[in-house]
């Protein structure tokens, strides 16, 4: 009889023991779950936070890879032009604002050297009359066959457009500076002071 009280409390202490460790193995598993889940969740969280801190814009022209690139928010037009490998040698670096702040969905255009010599060039007709005269070589004549890029114009430039005068031209350029570059010729009726009418008078004389 002692010997079989002795087998009995042997056996309850194995299976306390069994259930125990069974115990603590489901209560280690829970815990990997929880610590797994918050883990995902913390990446998920800065996942999100990454994409929330970068915008997208667009750029073109004289640059390595020109294309659609992701920057930071708050990013300048410098950092969007080196996501694209940097200028090209034929970049005008001086007609575009590398300190300029971009926005979301922003275009940006960098120019070549003699982009609007070339932009004269073709587009420039020759004029002839009925006594077969030749086209005048005057620079008012030049200044009427060239097209002015209104994303990189200056003000003198941009006060040879037909309704634009020093006040205009002016409002111009702050708004490049305050809303960035213009998408579109059409674009340039956001300005204050340009309406329908002087868009119609300037149209053909504006690119971008």
């Amino acid at each position: 009889m002692p010997m079989f009280r002795k087998s009995m409390i042997v056996l309850l202490l194995l299976a306390l023991v069994a259930g125990g460790g069974a115990l603590y193995g489901m209560k280690s598993t829970e815990d990997a779950t929880v610590l797994d889940a918050g883990a995902k969740q913390a990446m998920s969280s800065s996942a999100r936070e990454a994409q929330e801190d970068s915008i997208t814009v667009y750029v073109t022209g004289a640059v390595n890879q020109p294309g659609v690139v992701s920057v930071a928010a708050g990013a300048r037009v410098a950092d969007a032009v080196n996501a694209c490998g940097g200028l090209l040698p034929t970049a005008d670096a001086e007609k575009i604002n590398m300190a300029q702040a971009v926005k979301d969905g922003q275009q940006i255009r960098v120019p070549e050297k003699g982009a609007a010599k070339a932009a004269k060039n073709a587009t420039a007709t020759a004029s002839s009359s009925d006594n077969g005269k030749a086209r005048a070589s005057t620079d008012s004549d030049a200044d009427a066959g060239e097209l002015v890029n209104i994303n990189t114009a200056d003000e003198a430039e941009l006060d040879k457009l037909p309704g634009v005068g020093p006040s205009t031209a002016q409002k111009i350029i702050e708004y490049r500076e305050t809303e960035g570059q213009f998408a579109s010729p059409e674009d340039i009726m956001k300005v204050k002071g340009i309406g329908k009418a002087k868009y119609e008078k300037m149209k053909d004389r504006i690119t971008v």
